[in-house]
C-alpha cells in the first residue's frame, strides 16, 4: 500500500509540474453544454428468453414466468390447458433501452436483458418479441435477437465458480424503432442552452463568443446554466446554427475545488485554489501503549481466588521537533504543494494539513471528502 501512495505522489507532483507550465485548455462548446429538449427516452418491457441449457426459471418458483409462456403459446396456437407443462429453459426478464433523440422509424438500438426470476444462466438464449414502453405506456420499439452474456458460471458437486454476471446480458440493435417521437426541432425559434456545470462566467463566456461570431446579438445570458438563442434575427435552421455554434472554442470558468479520496489516499487540487499566511508544522511525537496483566494467586493452602490485575505501561517518545513552514499569502497551487513536499509530508499527512487549513479559513477552496 505504502509503494502505490508513493507512485501515485510522484505521479501527482509531476502533473503539477506540467500543469504549471501549460495555459488553461480551451474546449468546444458541445462538451460543456445540452441542448433543451434533446434528449433521449428510456423504454422497458417484459419478455421471456427461450433455448437455455436447463439454466432457466423453476417454474415453481416463478409463476409468472409459466403464466407468460402459456399466453403467447395461445396467441400462437397451441393448446396447453391440462397439460403438465414444466420447462426449465425459459427465463423471465425486463429489457431496458434508451431511445435516443431524433430517432426515426426502422433504425434499431442496443438493448440489456436481465433477469428476474431465479435463473442461473441466459447463456446462449434467444429473446422473443417484446414490446418496450415509454413512460406514456406507448410502444416505440420492439426487441427480439440472441443474448450475448459477459459472465458465466461452472459447478461440480464440491464446488462452483462465478464470473461476471451471467443473468444480465445484451443484445446489439436488438431493438427495432416503430414509434418516433413528436418533436419538430426545425420549428423551434427559440433554443436554450444548458451548462451541464452552471457557472455565470462561463455562462457568460458563451453569451460573448456567441454573439461574436454572428455579429449580432442572438444569444442572452438568462442565468448561471442557461444561454438563450434567439433564431428570429437569423437565417439558418436551428441545426445549421447549432452546427456551427458548438465547435466554437473558449475557456470555461473552474471553481476553486480540493477532492480528497480517503481511502486510497489521492488528492486533486484545481489551480485556482488559494491559501493565505499561514504556519504549518510536521510534529514526531510517538504514544506506545502496551497492556501487561499480572495473575495474583493465593498462598498455599489458603482461601481465595486467582485474579488478573491490570497492567499499563505507556511510553511518550518525543523526537526532534518537527519542521515549521510559513506560506505567505495567495500563493499559487504548485507552490503550495512544492513547500509541502519541502517538508517530507507523505500524502496521508497532505490529507490532515489540507483539512486542517480548510478548518483554520487558510485555504480558499471548496473541500471535497470522498
Amino acid at each position: 500500500m505504502t509503494a502505490l501512495l508513493t507512485r501515485l505522489w510522484m505521479c501527482f507532483l509531476l502533473s503539477l509540474s506540467i500543469f504549471n507550465t501549460t495555459a488553461h485548455a480551451t474546449v468546444k462548446i458541445k462538451d460543456i453544454v445540452d441542448v433543451e429538449g434533446v434528449r433521449g427516452n428510456d423504454l422497458v418491457g417484459y419478455g421471456l428468453v427461450i433455448g437455455l441449457d436447463g439454466t432457466g426459471d423453476t417454474l415453481r418458483n416463478s409463476p409468472y414466468t409459466e403464466e407468460a409462456l402459456s399466453n403467447l403459446l395461445e396467441r400462437l396456437g397451441v393448446n396447453i390447458q391440462g397439460s403438465d407443462f414444466r420447462p426449465n429453459n425459459v427465463a423471465a426478464v425486463i429489457v431496458t433501452a434508451s431511445l435516443p433523440p431524433f430517432a426515426r422509424t426502422g433504425s434499431r438500438i442496443d438493448i440489456n436483458v436481465s433477469s428476474i426470476g431465479d435463473a442461473k444462466d441466459l447463456s446462449g438464449g434467444t429473446l422473443i418479441m417484446t414490446p418496450l414502453n415509454a413512460a406514456d405506456g406507448e410502444v416505440y420499439a420492439v426487441a427480439q435477437g440472441n443474448v450475448l452474456i459477459s459472465g458465466f458460471k461452472a459447478e461440480g458437486d464440491g464446488a462452483s465458480i462465478t464470473e461476471g454476471v451471467p443473468t444480465s446480458g445484451t443484445i446489439p440493435n436488438g431493438a427495432r424503432i416503430e414509434r418516433e417521437i413528436a418533436f419538430r426541432f426545425s420549428d423551434m425559434s427559440r433554443i436554450r442552452l444548458a451548462l451541464r456545470a452552471p457557472d455565470f462566467t462561463t455562462a457568460e463566456r458563451i453569451e460573448a463568443k456567441i454573439n461574436t461570431g454572428f455579429g449580432k446579438p442572438i444569444a442572452t445570458l438568462l442565468d448561471s446554466g442557461t444561454v438563450e438563442l434567439d433564431l428570429s434575427s437569423v437565417r439558418l435552421s436551428p441545426a445549421r446554427l447549432l452546427s456551427q455554434i458548438e465547435n466554437y472554442d473558449l475557456i470555461p470558468a473552474q471553481k476553486a475545488k480540493v477532492v480528497i479520496d480517503q481511502r486510497s489516499g489521492t488528492i486533486v487540487l484545481g489551480r485556482d485554489v488559494k491559501v493565505s499566511s499561514v504556519a504549518i508544522a510536521q510534529g514526531n511525537l510517538s504514544i506506545t501503549i502496551a497492556e501487561a496483566p499480572v495473575a495474583s494467586q493465593p498462598n498455599p493452602f489458603g482461601y481465595g481466588d486467582s485474579i488478573v490485575l491490570p497492567r499499563t505501561n505507556i511510553d511518550v517518545v518525543d523526537g526532534e521537533p518537527g519542521n515549521i513552514a510559513l506560506i505567505n499569502e495567495n500563493i499559487t497551487l504548485p507552490d503550495l504543494v512544492a513547500g509541502l513536499n519541502a517538508l517530507g509530508v507523505s500524502p496521508r499527512e497532505m490529507i490532515d494539513i489540507l483539512k486542517t487549513m480548510k478548518t483554520a479559513g487558510a485555504l480558499h477552496a471548496e473541500l471535497i471528502l470522498q
